[in-house]
């Protein structure tokens, strides 16, 4: 009987010999394998998170070397983004961007995700303030005209934001009970939508982040009525803020950061994290986002899983005052 002997590819030592560098070289092994990353945005492109995302992303693949694609999901109040990073496989190589609907969802309705099981949180990466906004050829030239108008002609004006169940519907909510506004509520898919729909006469005012809002304020299209936060946004210190404009308890602040699948290997987390971590610290990075109105924040792990927590009892409080059911 012949016997075959059988013998490693000669690709096999080098393969090893591979394997071995990497670890030699201080650099994981996850690092290496990872060419292609995907972030999931929850959002159209053009708006705030699909910015941010591509800012990052490009920063981290010169810096890094993976493929980094960015995958625009918007829809459902961003929830569709956030249940397919869920159930996406946990390799460290799928990352969702997430912000306040992350947390404002579950509050209002049936998701399939759960924002404190189905995800590892990477890092908040930035706060985006929000603007109300309407068309330049707009007679009002104040949140105080603007309100005149509403309980003059009730239930005939249109007030849009990025909805249902974000951060943009929740802050409309809460002016809307504050200032017991009759206004028709409009939804738009992200910002972007929203605000071509302001420009083109469709809708009376429009609540957005800043980020989605600044160039057409640059360019003398829009005008902003009013801050959200509370104290001015820098890029419009001309601005007032809703507070100071007769509402002191009123604030309303966007945030955008980073996740990956639940169970996603520690090593992962811990390397992505220092990726974005060295992304928001690039001077040109830095520079590019507060240019657009995102502020660079950077703080990561359980840090970042607390702000997620504390997030979910202040919105749960808001939604339990303001009587908010899902549109």
């Amino acid at each position: 009987m012949t016997v075959r002997r059988q013998f490693l590819p000669l690709a096999a030592p080098a393969a090893l010999l591979g394997l071995l560098s990497v670890i030699w070289s201080g650099q994981s092994a996850w690092s290496q394998a990872a060419r292609t990353i995907r972030i999931v945005v929850p959002g159209p492109p053009g708006g705030g998170a699909d910015i941010l995302a591509r800012v990052l992303g490009e920063q981290i693949g010169k810096s890094r070397g993976p493929t980094v694609l960015i995958e625009d999901r918007p829809g459902a109040g961003a929830s569709i983004a956030y249940d397919l990073a869920a159930r996406a496989v946990p390799d460290g190589n799928t990352l969702v961007i997430n912000s306040n609907s992350f947390v404002i969802n579950p509050l209002l309705r049936k998701v399939a995700y759960d924002p404190f099981t189905s995800f590892e949180p990477i890092c908040h990466l930035v706060s985006s303030p929000q603007v109300i906004v309407v068309n330049s050829a707009s007679p009002y030239r104040t949140l105080a005209d603007f309100i005149a108008a509403v309980h003059a002609k009730p239930g005939e004006l249109t007030f849009a934001t990025f909805g249902p169940a974000t951060t943009q519907h929740i802050g409309f909510e809460q002016l809307r009970h504050l200032a017991n506004l009759n206004v028709t509520y409009v939804t738009y898919s992200g910002g972007a939508p929203a605000i071509t729909a302001l420009l083109g006469g469709h809708v009376a005012a429009v609540l957005v982040n800043s980020a989605d809002s600044v160039e057409q304020l640059n360019a003398g299209k829009l005008r902003a009525l009013a801050a959200t936060t509370r104290t001015r946004i820098p890029l419009l210190p001309d601005v007032p803020t809703v507070a100071e404009s007769g509402y002191k308890d009123y604030e309303a602040e966007a945030w955008f950061g980073v996740a990956v699948p639940a169970k996603t290997p520690k090593e992962a987390v811990t390397e992505l994290a220092g990726w974005f971590t060295a992304a928001l610290q690039a001077p040109e990075v830095r520079s590019k986002l507060i240019n657009v109105g995102l502020y660079p924040v950077g703080t990561c792990g359980a840090d970042f899983a607390e702000h997620i927590r504390k997030q979910s009892i202040e919105y749960g409080r808001i939604i339990r005052e303001a009587n908010l059911k899902a549109q």
